[in-house]
């Protein structure tokens, strides 16, 4: 069977997925570090690392990533791309 003839309409769903980063609101010192995340204060930040992908087309990707442990008990996973300055956070 192939997936065209499985019932309900499925077109659209391509390119969704539960991890898709949302926009999230971060602060930083002047490290570039985040402080605030939503506004809840960071208590540690306890990984750090940088994503360069698709570097060979026209269009690469560049992520500064942070896994974050947040005042409230939290963790959370964001980045910025540093093609555009925005921040996401990220489900893992």
């Amino acid at each position: 069977m192939s997936c065209s003839s499985r019932s309900g309409d499925h077109r659209g769903v391509r390119g969704v997925s539960l991890y898709t980063p949302l926009v999230i609101e971060v602060s930083t010192c002047e490290e570039g570090l985040p402080t605030h995340a939503a506004g809840v204060s960071v208590e540690t930040v306890r990984e750090e690392w940088l994503l360069v992908d698709e570097w060979w087309t026209g269009n690469p990707m560049r992520r500064r990533y942070f896994e974050l442990a947040l005042g409230d008990g939290r963790n959370l996973t964001v980045f910025c791309d540093l093609s555009s300055g925005k921040w996401f956070s990220q489900r893992a």
